[in-house]
C-alpha cells in the first residue's frame, strides 16, 4: 500500500487519522469483494449454506460505512482539509456508500441463490459466470487502485463494464426465448433475471468507484466531462 499521498502533513495525528481511514476503506473493500465471491459460489455450486453465510454477514458492511463515514465527518468538522485531503475523504465517503450498494446487491444474489434452489436447482448459461468474473475483476482492480492511490488498475474499467451490458443483453435474450416457449419457465428465468440485473448494477458501481478514484487523484469529476461531452454533440 503506498501511502505517500497520504501523510504529508507536519501533524503526525492527522497522518494517522488519514492512513486509518485508507485501511479502514480497504477492510471494508476486502469484505465486499469475498462477499460477492461467495454469493457467485453460492449460485455456480448451488451451496445454500454458503449463500447463507453471505446474507448473515451482510450487516458487517452497513456497520463498516457507518464507521468511515461518521471518522471522514469528524475529521471535515475539526481539520477543515483541503486541496488533496478534502478530495480524498470526499472521494472515501463516496466510495464506502458504493461498496455498501454492492454488498447489498451480492447479499440480493445469495437470496435468490436459495429462492433458485427451492425451484429444483435451474442451470443456467455460462454467460453469467463470465458476468460475474468481469464484474468481480473490476472491483478487485478498484480496489488495488485504491490501496496504491494510482489510475493504472481501472483505465480499463468502463471498457469491461460495456462487456458486462453485453452479456446482460445476452442472457435477457435468452430468458425472454424460454419464457416464450414454456410458460413454465416464467418464474424460475425471473429470479434468474434478478441475479444478471445485480451484477450489471454492480459493474455499474464499480465504474462510480473508479470515477471516484479519478476525483481523489486527479481533481477531475470525470461525471461532468461525459455530460459535457452529450451536450456537445
Amino acid at each position: 500500500m503506498d501511502n505517500s499521498k497520504i501523510v504529508h502533513h507536519i501533524s503526525e495525528k492527522f497522518n494517522k487519522e488519514l492512513v486509518d481511514i485508507h485501511n479502514n476503506v480497504l477492510s471494508m473493500g476486502g469484505l465486499v469483494e469475498r462477499q460477492l465471491e461467495l454469493a457467485i459460489q453460492s449460485i455456480v455450486t448451488w451451496n445454500m449454506e454458503i449463500a447463507e453465510r453471505v446474507i448473515k454477514r451482510d450487516y458487517q458492511i452497513d456497520a463498516l460505512e457507518r464507521s468511515i463515514d461518521q471518522e471522514c465527518m469528524t475529521i471535515l468538522a475539526l481539520r477543515q482539509p483541503r486541496a488533496f485531503d478534502l478530495r480524498f475523504l470526499i472521494g472515501v465517503i463516496k466510495t464506502i456508500h458504493e461498496l455498501e450498494r454492492i454488498g447489498n446487491k451480492a447479499a440480493s444474489i445469495a437470496e435468490l441463490a436459495i429462492k433458485l434452489e427451492r425451484l429444483n436447482n435451474l442451470r443456467f448459461h455460462y454467460e453469467l459466470e463470465h458476468m460475474a468474473e468481469l464484474v468481480k475483476g473490476m472491483l478487485h482492480d478498484d480496489l488495488h487502485g485504491f490501496a496504491r492511490m494510482t489510475l493504472d488498475d481501472v483505465s480499463t474499467i468502463a471498457e469491461r463494464d460495456l462487456l458486462v451490458d453485453r452479456e446482460y443483453d445476452s442472457i435477457l435474450r435468452q430468458l425472454i426465448s424460454r419464457m416464450m416457449e414454456d410458460p413454465r419457465n416464467i418464474t424460475r428465468s425471473l429470479e434468474v433475471l434478478e441475479i444478471i440485473r445485480a451484477l450489471e448494477r454492480i459493474g455499474d458501481h464499480a465504474c462510480y468507484i473508479a470515477e471516484h478514484l479519478v476525483y481523489m487523484i486527479n481533481g477531475e469529476d470525470i461525471r461532468i466531462l461525459k455530460l459535457e461531452e452529450k451536450l456537445q454533440k
